[in-house]
């Protein structure tokens, strides 16, 4: 039962981390710094001189800036890859990778875990369906078509993608967001990033969603996220209640090819 708590209340954290691109950081800086008066000498034939100029501070992004600057920068994305690790109490729960595209809306999702009985789980989204094959849904091998506008009970699909969808969390975390510190910049896979540390109130996240507040869920939500100076993000985590998840986001605007199943593995409700 204390496992499934955990799990249950990590369960709000996954959609707002899934392709979630990222955060701000501490103040932005004004650089403050002026023109050092020229020092000379009381000799005629002294030359005059110049301190050297004092590098400005680096600004980063605050708590206003951040998620303008993510969907700025998110926007001029075609597609990316996302791939996610979610643990609890040493076990994985679930793992996630796969591509996204944002226009036409399209996506390629693997999951596996305890989530899925051990078992491994598929997701194709394009030209408006879903096509599902999950254990206890769908025969193995074999591929369940929604309608994502038409069918009844469709929105609770629609409610999984938009976790994945970056646009969607940006536009929970703009409300939700509490506060926003940069930690420092580091080397990731030899590329430098900028590391910060995020906390989001989940009443208000749940509120856009027309969702209260679960028994037993934490009210407030951290997260760490590395994001490059391009404000894309490239890796985040959270830890909560002894569920931690490791998400990384690369292969920005690469050319990807999603297409829905072939008809033989496609079946009806």
């Amino acid at each position: 039962m204390r496992f499934r708590t955990r799990v249950a209340a990590a369960a709000i954290a996954v959609p707002l981390a899934l392709g979630l691109a990222a955060c701000g950081g501490a103040d932005k800086k004004e650089a403050t710094g002026t023109l050092p008066t020229p020092v000379t000498s009381s000799s005629p034939t002294a030359p005059a001189t110049t301190a050297p100029l004092k590098a400005a501070p680096v600004a980063h992004l605050n708590r206003v800036t951040f998620v303008p600057a993510m969907n700025a920068a998110f926007g001029k994305q075609k597609t990316w890859r996302t791939v996610a690790t979610m643990t609890a109490e040493g076990r994985t729960v679930m793992t996630m990778s796969g591509y996204q595209q944002a226009k036409p809306l399209a996506a390629s999702l693997e999951m596996s875990g305890l989530a899925f009985q051990g078992k491994t789980a598929k997701m194709v989204v394009v030209g408006g369906m879903l096509y599902m094959s999950m254990p206890g849904v769908s025969p193995a091998g074999k591929f369940l078509k929604v309608d994502l506008k038409n069918t009844p009970g469709a929105e609770n699909f629609s409610e999984l993608l938009n976790g994945g969808d970056p646009t969607k969390t940006f536009e929970a975390f703009g409300k939700g967001l509490q506060t926003v510190k940069f930690v420092r910049s580091e080397t990731v896979d030899g590329v430098k990033l900028d590391r910060y540390q995020v906390s989001v109130n989940t009443a208000a996240v749940l509120k856009l969603q027309g969702k209260k507040l679960p028994a037993g869920a934490p009210k407030t939500l951290p997260y760490t996220v590395w994001m490059g100076p391009d404000h894309l993000v490239r890796k985040m985590t959270f830890n909560l209640q002894g569920v931690s998840m490791v998400m990384t986001m690369s292969e920005y605007n690469h050319p990807v090819s999603i297409k829905a199943p072939p008809a033989s593995k496609i079946v009806k409700r």
